[in-house]
């Protein structure tokens, strides 16, 4: 009796410090949580990118065994740190033939312009400003997705979904010297916006957003949905009732704003240069080494990818992932649990996918491009067991160092940029 009791006393004890402790979990912010989450995050990718910068030979960017700054500031940053102390070129530099080479054209202004800024302020270099940017940036876009998923999901899944944003394969994004941090947080915080019908409010961070990742055709074309939704299936809209004049007018200022943005930078390219498609030229050169020159024609590139890669040795798994990946955000989207994420998240993923497949060319660094279709996440942490949550984590952490290993260290002539 003596041991049934004291096995008893035992199990209320630990009870009560199971209630103890989840009520003092409880008591911490959200937005505590989510930082803590998001800095442990950072800490298991830096020590991942300090292991392969410790075994990184020289190579075009760094020298042997670079630090971690230098080591972030790598393939695009390196095309940033150009823009940040010596801004875009005036005569676009071509080859032989006279085809555009790869060239700062293809970045947009914001981010690299604000790192700029910062380093004139501050003295520091360009690494530990830029890597700086992307740090806080990504801390502003966990906490923003955080609220943006929290207005269709209870807290323990929205903070489950932001938890997976922190830990994604990709996510080394957020500690490097890429625009893409930058970029996300101004994305959700247009989404929110956008889900609370702050049309006005939009226009500011839409302008930004245009100018920091070429967005603005994406989100103008996800407005155009938006009201086509409207207009056509007000049921489906939280008003339950078609626009009129005054509440339709907003977010079709706004979607027009978006557009305009959308081609501002090519038309800015074009007036520095003087070569009419001085942006266009200049992305096309970054996949003239896959598939050659040639002109861009909406919705070819993902033809020819698929083409290439099947036919490049060992390539197939690569093809073979193009459908399968368009395949499963489309059974993320439509399938009937989606619906609890919220009509305007799942629009925006048509609407940036719709672009992607338009304009895009599938290559190395597609898990990068795809990090804004990241309100899937919702989706994806809808169950709540907790085996499938922490395998779910560990696999993301896996697949961390498997897009580090591919894509980030440099391993002699690399044809896989991130």
């Amino acid at each position: 009796m003596a041991d049934r009791l004291t096995t008893g006393g035992t199990l209320r004890s630990r009870s009560d410090a199971a209630v103890r402790w989840r009520a003092r979990y409880r008591a911490v912010p959200w937005w505590a949580r989510i930082t803590v989450v998001y800095v442990l995050a950072r800490i298991v990718t830096g020590a991942m990118m300090q292991g392969f910068a410790a075994v990184q030979s020289a190579n075009s960017f760094t020298s042997d065994h670079p630090s971690y700054l230098s080591f972030a500031a790598i393939w695009d940053g390196a095309w940033y740190r150009v823009i940040a102390t010596g801004g875009y070129p005036s005569a676009l530099p071509v080859d032989a033939a006279g085809h555009v080479t790869e060239n700062a054209w293809a970045f947009m202004p914001a981010y690299p312009f604000l790192v700029r800024g910062l380093m004139l302020l501050t003295g520091a270099s360009f690494e530990a400003v830029a890597v700086s940017v992307s740090l806080v940036a990504g801390l502003g876009a966990a906490l923003v997705f955080r609220r943006l998923v929290g207005r269709f999901l209870d807290a323990p899944r929205a903070t489950f979904a932001t938890v997976l944003l922190c830990v994604a394969p990709t996510s080394v994004m957020f500690q490097v010297a890429y625009a893409e941090s930058m970029g996300l947080f101004l994305l959700f915080v247009a989404l929110l916006l956008a889900v609370d019908r702050r049309w006005w409010t939009m226009l500011p961070v839409v302008l930004l957003l245009g100018m920091t990742r070429p967005t603005g055709l994406a989100f103008a074309f996800f407005l155009a949905l938006f009201l086509a939704v409207w207009w056509f299936r007000p049921a489906w809209v939280r008003e339950g009732a078609r626009p009129t004049l005054r509440t339709g007018l907003p977010p079709l200022v706004v979607a027009v704003v978006s557009g305009l943005v959308g081609l501002a930078w090519p038309a800015i390219a074009w007036a520095v240069t003087g070569v009419p498609k001085a942006y266009t030229d200049t992305e096309l050169a970054w996949r003239s080494s896959y598939v050659g020159w040639g002109e861009l024609l909406p919705f070819s590139p993902w033809v020819e990818g698929f083409s290439w890669w099947l036919r490049y040795p060992g390539g197939w798994p690569a093809a073979l992932a193009i459908p399968l990946g368009l395949a499963a955000i489309a059974f993320l989207v439509w399938v009937p649990a989606a619906r609890r994420v919220g009509l305007e998240l799942r629009l925006w993923v048509v609407a940036y996918v719709v672009y992607l497949l338009a304009v895009f060319f599938p290559q190395s660094s597609t898990w990068r491009i795809l990090m804004p279709i990241a309100p899937l996440l919702a989706v994806v942490a809808l169950p709540r067991s907790r085996v499938y949550r922490v395998v779910l984590v560990v696999v993301a952490l896996v697949l961390q160092w498997v897009w580090l290993y591919a894509n980030w260290w440099v391993d002699g002539y690399d044809w896989t940029p991130p």
